[in-house]
């Protein structure tokens, strides 16, 4: 018997840098038994360079990166996703997607790593702290037993998650 494989949709507003590396870290972590997808409210034209960058220094695929819009996990044609978390780090500030349907959601705030300033190097360690968060939730997401969850207790666990600064 194979195993359900869960689409899981990370949000945030221009797509170019938290919700990639989301993308990318549950694709390498938990790529088995998780796809992970990224899109923003308002993308930007690019995926933001130090992510890029970032991305490539720690051995991870970035060759199929894109900035894309949230409308194309809308109708008939997306994907159905099993969870939608947004990354976005001050949902008071920023303009946030808000997702409608059906799947488990949760909000896993980052400070954005591209607003930072600064040396390249100050820029790059934002983009590091952004990407251990990430990582960390990510891992302890993709570490529950979701089989024996009920969806009352699934919820906690992510939102707790998404409380969880780094690992």
């Amino acid at each position: 018997m194979t195993k359900q494989k869960y689409n899981v949709l990370f949000l945030c507003t221009g797509n170019s840098a938290r919700s990639i590396m989301a993308e990318v870290l549950m694709n390498h972590w938990a790529g088995e038994r998780f796809q992970g997808f990224s899109a923003g409210s308002f993308p930007k034209d690019d995926v933001h360079p130090l992510s890029l960058k970032f991305l490539e220094s720690m051995n991870l695929e970035t060759h199929s990166l894109r900035s894309k819009s949230w409308d194309e996990f809308i109708g008939d044609q997306a994907p159905q996703m099993d969870f939608v978390f947004t990354v976005c780090d001050n949902a008071a500030t920023e303009t946030c997607p808000i997702w409608i349907g059906s799947p488990m959601t949760a909000h896993w705030g980052i400070a954005d790593p591209a607003a930072a300033e600064g040396s390249e190097t100050q820029k790059l360690a934002a983009f590091r702290t952004a990407f251990r968060e990430l990582e960390s939730r990510i891992r302890l997401f993709a570490d529950l037993p979701l089989a024996t969850l009920d969806k009352m207790s699934l919820q906690r666990e992510i939102d707790k998650i998404g409380q969880n600064k780094a690992g």
